[in-house]
C-alpha cells in the first residue's frame, strides 16, 4: 500500500518526489508502533511542506514474505510513482528514496540487486537510516524470519556487492543510540563506498528522539531534513530535460 501527501498549493513545475519506506524490522513494527508512525507522518509533512510529492509505502512482513518480496515491493511502488505521480505534479526523474530500518534494506537490496528491478524502478538519490545491509551468524530472529534460516545464503542476499555499483548519490544515517551491531552496519557499507570512489555524505542523529524527529518541519537541529533537501535541490540544478 502507499500514500501520497502533496501541499494544498500546486507549484507551477512538477516537484520532485521524497518516497519512504519504514519498518522498524521485517517482522512489523510491534515493538514501537507510535515511534514508526510519528517518523511516517514526519516525513510526509516535510515533503508537503518544502514543496516535494510525499510518497509513504510500506512492504509484507516476514514470516509470510521472505527475500526479496520487501525490494520487489518497492519496485512495485516505485514503477507506480513511474507511471502516476504527474497526477499529483511530480516529477518522475527526480526520486528520493528515503529507508529507515528494514526499509533501508529493502531499499539497498533493490538498488544492489538489478534483477528485481521492475520496469521504470530507478532512483534519482537514496537515504539509508539505520538499516542492516549484510547480516551474519548473531541475525535477530526478525532478519532470520526474512532472510531465511541458512546463514551461508546471508553474503548473496546482502547488498554486497552490488551496492558498490550504484551511481547515485547516497546519504547514510544511524542515531548514537542505535545498537552496537546497527552503527557497525553503517560504518561499514560508509568505508567500502568510500573505498569504491562513491564515498556518501552520511548523518549522526543523537539520540532516539532524534530518529522520531529526524525530519523535524524547520530543518534545524541535528536531523536529516539538511542532507535531505541539500540533495533535492542538487536534482533540481542538474536541469534535466
Amino acid at each position: 500500500m502507499l500514500d501520497v501527501a502533496a501541499s494544498t498549493t500546486k507549484a507551477d513545475t512538477p516537484r520532485p518526489v521524497l518516497l519512504f519506506v519504514a519498518g522498524d524490522s521485517f517482522t512489523g513494527d510491534r515493538a514501537a508502533p507510535e515511534l514508526s508512525r510519528q517518523i511516517q507522518d514526519q516525513v510526509m509533512c516535510f515533503a508537503a511542506r518544502n514543496d516535494m510529492i510525499g510518497v509513504r509505502v510500506n512492504y509484507r512482513l516476514a514470516p509470510a514474505a521472505t527475500w526479496p518480496m520487501g525490494a520487489t515491493d518497492v519496485a512495485a511502488a516505485l514503477s507506480w510513482v513511474h507511471g502516476n505521480i504527474d497526477l499529483f505534479n511530480g516529477d518522475a526523474r527526480e526520486i528520493v528514496a528515503v529507508g529507515y530500518g528494514a526499509g533501508a534494506f529493502h531499499v539497498a537490496t533493490l538498488l544492489a540487486h538489478p534483477e528485481f528491478q521492475a520496469d521504470r524502478a530507478d532512483v534519482a538519490a537514496v537515504v539509508l537510516v539505520s538499516g542492516i545491509y549484510r547480516a551474519g551468524k548473531d541475525a535477530s530472529d526478525s532478519e532470520k524470519a526474512y532472510l531465511g534460516g541458512d546463514a551461508s545464503q546471508y553474503n548473496a542476499r546482502s547488498v554486497f556487492p552490488g551496492i558498490l555499483n550504484v551511481d547515485v548519490p547516497i546519504v547514510l544515517a544511524w542515531a548514537a543510540d542505535d545498537s552496537p551491531g546497527l552503527v557497525t552496519q553503517g560504518e561499514t557499507l560508509k568505508k567500502t563506498l568510500c573505498g569504491a570512489g562513491h564515498c556518501p555524505r552520511s548523518a549522526l542523529l543523537r539520540s532516539r528522539d532524534g530518529i522520531a524527529s529526524a525530519f523535524g518541519l524547520d530543518g534545524s537541529g541535528d536531523s536529516l531534513a539538511e542532507p535531505t533537501l541539500l540533495l533535492v535541490h542538487q536534482l533540481e540544478a542538474r536541469g534535466l530535460p
